[in-house]
């Protein structure tokens, strides 16, 4: 918009209005006076130029897309939360760990938030929470086996489950597509859209999927996957259901109005399973090559989670042909099929087993 307005050609304009008896040429008093004009006229110009570009959402980022998407919605950016779990102490009976005490993993310090002692079984559990928030503290079951400071008494620690709670701050995309949604699907009155954005608006929930009268007239059903575009966990599923519809009752303690009996569900995982046989180049390892196989399915599986209901043989197929090492590929299955895997609407693809061999 602003573009044009150069040094240059501010000169040229400054310079034609005036009077053609007048000496304007390069090194005259006139050339010489409106000169540094001429700089400061385009300085601004480059100003205005960046402060339209602010108007457009599209070009911001970080606070200022937080800013704007509040100022027009009333959207806020989720934050980040702490990863949690129990674990399993082993020790001496009598051996205490007490609230800050801590349990780590190869890559993350976990917290104790409780006091505890070990009983006659020589075990207690324990809940500990990730020092650092985000997705950081997501660690396979077992990862979790250290005492970074020794604490008398206690011998072991493990997490027999894995942990999956933690979430990253919304990034910039979800938070723009967030905006998007609410301005484009008018959310009122208990309508499709509104159960959508405030299952959306809880701290975790990646995205949603209602479905109207699932179980009878007054009945919704809201089923969410997290942000990591996976299944939830059941901490996830009760606080989207607190925010709405507390204990199903329809009696209007969330945000649901009254006589809406909501039901919150995680969606069920559908296991992506691949086999096919890769020709590679010399200077990859098949390890190396599984590796990049994986996180290309991985990654195109979250894009299409509750956005397409099928997961493309053929797009498979590609992945495989694009990763780091691979030159060719054959034997392609895909669920044990040479077919496109159907993902319901409650069901939410997920990588699986992936066996490349050459």
């Amino acid at each position: 918009m602003y573009s044009e307005h150069t040094e240059e050609q501010i000169k040229k304009e400054m310079l034609d209005s005036i009077a053609t008896e007048i000496n304007k040429n390069e090194g005259s008093l006139v050339y010489d006076a409106i000169s540094p004009a001429a700089i400061k006229f385009a300085e601004a110009y480059i100003d205005l130029g960046y402060v339209a570009d602010k108007l457009d959402i599209e070009n911001l980022e970080g606070e200022e897309l937080a800013a704007f998407a509040y100022q027009r919605t009333g959207l806020t950016r989720k934050p980040a939360t702490k990863s949690s779990t129990t674990v399993t102490i082993t020790g001496r009976e009598g051996a205490v760990i007490r609230t800050g005490d801590l349990v780590a993993s190869d890559t993350v310090v976990f917290v104790a938030q409780e006091n505890k002692a070990i009983g006659t079984s020589g075990q207690m559990q324990v809940l500990v929470e990730c020092e650092q928030a985000g997705s950081v503290g997501n660690v396979p079951a077992r990862a979790i086996k250290y005492f970074p400071v020794s604490i008398p008494g206690l011998i072991s620690v493990t997490n027999p489950e894995p942990v999956t709670n933690g979430y990253d701050a919304e990034s910039d995309k979800s938070l723009l597509e967030r905006y998007y949604e609410r301005i484009r699907t008018p959310a009122t009155s208990g309508n499709r859209y509104h159960y959508l954005n405030w299952a959306k608006e809880v701290t975790g929930v990646g995205d949603a999927r209602v479905i109207p009268l699932w179980a009878g007239d007054n009945t919704v059903k809201v089923v969410i996957i997290d942000s990591n575009k996976q299944p939830t966990g059941p901490e996830l599923v009760a606080a989207v259901q607190e925010h709405i519809d507390p204990g199903t009752t329809g009696a209007g303690d969330g945000v649901a109005p009254i006589g809406a009996f909501c039901t919150v569900a995680s969606a069920t995982g559908v296991d992506i399973n691949v086999t096919a046989k890769v020709t590679r180049d010399a200077s990859h390892t098949l390890g190396q090559v599984k590796a990049s196989i994986e996180d290309s399915i991985a990654e195109y599986l979250k894009s299409i989670a509750f956005v397409e209901d099928t997961v493309s043989y053929a797009r498979i197929g590609a992945l495989i042909l694009d990763s780091d090492g691979v030159i060719d590929y054959q034997n392609l299955s895909v669920n044990g099929l040479t077919a496109n895997i159907a993902i319901a609407d409650d069901e939410v693809a997920v990588l699986g087993e992936v066996v490349i061999s050459e």
